[in-house]
């Protein structure tokens, strides 16, 4: 199957699936004419990556699935742990957006508004140090 139609298929661009080709992620076979050719084993790798970048998963991570994903000896535990440790780079990430979101209330909330040049935002932008929750 040409690339346009596993895009189509896999939902992923054609640059992406290139991407991972290049990278050695899914590996197309290339025909005389040098056109790259998908076969089943590769869309269902490709299908598995886009889920996998879904949920946010680095590329390394997506290597390391991948790779366990065709390791019929593997450990289930090797797959939970690089779920968990994604997991908690998420719930880091949450605490972050969180602590930003309360800052950016703080500074809304200090400003008055309307026609006056004055604007607590801006002072507390030009702070030396940022504000800190």
């Amino acid at each position: 199957m040409k690339i346009g139609e596993v895009a189509k298929q896999t939902g992923l661009s054609v640059k992406s699936i290139r991407y991972y080709h290049d990278i050695g992620l899914v590996c197309a076979e290339r025909g005389a004419n040098g056109y790259r050719s998908y076969g089943t084993a590769q869309i269902d790798e490709l299908h598995f990556l886009h889920h996998c970048r879904e949920l946010g998963f680095t590329l390394e991570d997506c290597r390391a699935l991948l790779s366990l994903k065709s390791d019929k000896s593997r450990s289930a535990e090797d797959v939970k742990q690089i779920a968990n440790i994604h997991l908690q780079e998420v719930n880091r990430r949450i605490a972050q957006l969180h602590n930003l979101k309360q800052q950016l209330s703080e500074l809304i909330h200090a400003c008055a508004g309307g026609e006056q040049p004055d604007c607590a935002i801006l002072k507390e932008l030009s702070a030396k140090s940022p504000t800190s929750s």
